[in-house]
């Protein structure tokens, strides 16, 4: 079974503004979600404890404070805020955590998280783009921590570069950081020759491509070198940065993969699942701004997910 983790208060963050990453993307995610046939779990707010897993203590005070006393965008970057955007983004973490311990249980094979705001762009001790909080990079360290696994791949199909994922990991080799991205984009990292340091070289694989780029491009990558080199790393977890804005049509990329094309890359990275994680999947959403092209991707990767 495919569980899902979909708490209303995700619509409560930027209500009321002018924004791409507003809150009718949950909207758009959930009418079209086929919630009879999936595990709906049980909301929670993310422990300090839980955050403290990749972010430091001075951005989560930072953070917070800038929240509370009302600034409308972060100290530490370009992130808008406004009132309830910590209570909406600990949740958010919670309810990633919440699908982690659902699949490593074994009550749910896969998992999609319809979480927002997204968190890629976030890092250890700062939020960018339309990011608080790392939900994805927070799931693998909380799946090591709790439940021991040892190497766990991330695979990120936003148009967008997972800068804050990335640095995250940069240095660490038990997290594989895949990504495909538009060039230039922001944020503008996401290099080919960025491919780790230290004991994580050799663990970051980035695969820049110009706009117009769609499915030769994008599964090719996938196909022709992520699984390959899944041979040779063998992750015990597989999550997935979901984003579609790398659809065609999307109002801040200009990628242009179909809903066939993320039901095939759903199914390659189960694919890498089944291999070598005993079918462990977590898909968490990111990025994605035309509302009608959001549910239409969202709807074909979920069904993927759940037909396996």
């Amino acid at each position: 079974m495919t569980a899902l983790s979909a708490d209303p208060i995700y619509r409560e963050h930027l209500i009321g503004r002018p924004h791409p990453e507003r809150p009718e993307r949950f909207d758009a995610v959930m009418e079209v979600l086929p919630v009879d046939r999936m595990l709906l779990l049980d909301p929670r707010e993310a422990s300090e404890e839980e955050l403290l897993l990749c972010h430091t203590p001075a951005y989560l005070r930072t953070a917070r404070h800038d929240i509370e006393a009302g600034y409308r965008h972060l100290s530490t970057g370009d992130t808008d805020i406004d009132g309830r955007s910590w209570e909406v983004a600990i949740r958010a973490v919670g309810g990633v955590l919440s699908a982690v311990d659902a699949v490593m249980a074994g009550r749910a094979r896969n998992a999609f998280c319809a979480v927002r705001p997204p968190g890629h762009h976030a890092n250890a001790g700062r939020g960018m783009g339309f990011c608080i909080l790392n939900n994805v990079a927070l799931a693998a360290r909380y799946a090591q921590r709790r439940y021991g696994i040892e190497r766990v791949l991330i695979v990120d199909w936003d148009v967008h570069h997972g800068n804050g994922t990335q640095d995250i990991f940069y240095s660490d080799p038990s997290v594989f950081f895949f990504s495909t991205h538009q060039w230039p984009l922001y944020p503008g990292t996401g290099r080919a020759d960025e491919t780790g340091e230290g004991a994580g070289v050799g663990t970051t694989m980035n695969f820049p491509f110009p706009a117009g780029s769609g499915r030769a491009q994008i599964l090719g990558a996938v196909e022709n070198s992520l699984m390959p080199a899944m041979d040779r790393f063998r992750p015990e977890l597989v999550l997935v940065s979901a984003g579609f804005d790398s659809r065609i049509d999307d109002l801040l990329g200009n990628f242009t993969l179909t809903d066939d094309d993320f039901t095939d890359l759903t199914l390659r990275a189960m694919e890498l699942a089944d291999r070598h994680a005993g079918g462990r999947l977590l898909s968490i959403l990111e990025g994605g701004y035309n509302l009608h092209g959001l549910a239409c991707a969202t709807a074909a990767h979920v069904e993927a997910l759940i037909l396996r």
